[in-house]
């Protein structure tokens, strides 16, 4: 999230010049300006202060990752990232069966404005529409585009496809 000091500072009800002396060390904020401060990064005080990490490293275990997808149209997909409040990126695991796609044509996109998304195919082929624009993809490839515009895989093989999705919120370039 790149934020002006005067943009926190709209989110957080904290003002510009306090935010810039805390960032500069040059004061401590009380816990009540730390934890506006958090709110304003849509963060938890503890997030904030990174008292709810628990080590350097969160293992996702294969029985314990989030699942979803339309399986009934051939979607599916594994959730491989933890789900850590505030994290800003998410790795997910798709499963194409032939002839599936990811959404609907019409479909609104459900990445928030200014995400990213890159997808790496695994296994099969995978046609990307986004935009309106079409692009092909085969085993190996990968391809970036703003997720937050109107986008869809679509398996146009006869076996299955696999790809990884990684999926960053907030950061496309201006």
């Amino acid at each position: 999230m790149r934020l002006s000091l005067r943009d926190l500072a709209g989110r957080s009800g904290v003002s510009a010049p306090m935010l810039s002396q805390v960032e500069r060390g040059e004061t401590s904020p009380t816990l009540s300006v730390a934890a506006r401060i958090a709110g304003g990064l849509d963060l938890s005080l503890s997030q904030l202060l990174r008292l709810d990490e628990g080590g350097t490293a969160t293992i996702v275990r294969n029985g314990e990752r989030t699942t979803g997808g339309a399986r009934a149209h051939g979607h599916s997909y594994e959730v491989l990232t933890p789900p850590r409040p505030g994290q800003r990126a998410e790795v997910s695991l798709h499963v194409l069966e032939p002839a599936s796609m990811t959404a609907g044509e019409d479909d609104p996109p459900m990445h928030e404005p200014g995400a990213r998304e890159t997808a790496v195919v695994l296994e099969g082929a995978l046609t990307l529409h986004c935009d309106g624009q079409t692009h092909d993809l085969e085993e190996g490839d990968s391809v970036t585009f703003d997720s937050d515009l109107p986008h869809r895989f679509e398996n146009p093989g006869k076996k299955p496809t696999r790809f990884l999705a990684v999926v960053t919120a907030g950061l496309r370039r201006s």
